[in-house]
């Protein structure tokens, strides 16, 4: 089953939290509040704050960013303990397969809302607002309420509003 996404860009957290306030307000729930912000560590945190959920089931790649993590710990360890052999590590097959899976994050957010019909070159743009600071707010919702959604997400200061078909 599929419905739309509604998504706005705010340049900071006291626009986001004013209209995760009215959206709230106008009967959005937890469930249907996603933030997104250049990391997770930070998204969570503003998840709770806002009274939202993280934007990982947006990016569908929480996984893949810890695995990318733990994988440059290992490979760094690696390079200390045995100098010889840790640069061809590192430089090797096995760096560009961690590579690719830390690249899935930085692309996660593009890639989703592609996939939600956002435009190749929209979705990258919001990626890369994303990457410099802004904070994205999206909402799930029905074709009936996608007009008040937008109102609210405009009247709170929101920069770009796009509305996608999220399929489930």
């Amino acid at each position: 089953m599929s419905h739309p996404l509604v998504v706005g860009v705010f340049t900071g957290m006291p626009q986001a939290t004013v209209a995760a306030r009215d959206l709230h307000a106008a009967g959005v729930t937890r469930e249907q509040l996603s933030i997104i912000s250049r990391n997770h560590d930070e998204e969570s945190s503003y998840a709770v704050d806002i009274g939202g959920s993280p934007g990982a089931e947006i990016e569908d790649s929480r996984a893949a960013a810890r695995i990318g993590e733990a994988s440059g710990y290992l490979l760094a360890a690696i390079a200390l303990v045995l100098p010889g052999l840790g640069p061809i590590v590192a430089a090797g097959p096995l760096a560009a397969g961690l590579g690719e899976a830390a690249g899935h994050v930085a692309g996660g957010v593009s890639s989703a809302l592609q996939g939600a019909g956002i435009a190749a070159e929209r979705a990258d743009a919001l990626q890369t607002a994303v990457e410099r600071g802004a904070i994205l707010l999206a909402v799930h919702t029905s074709e009936s309420r996608v007009e008040d959604i937008r109102q609210v997400l405009a009247t709170a200061g929101a920069s770009d509003i796009s509305t996608a078909n999220w399929s489930e």
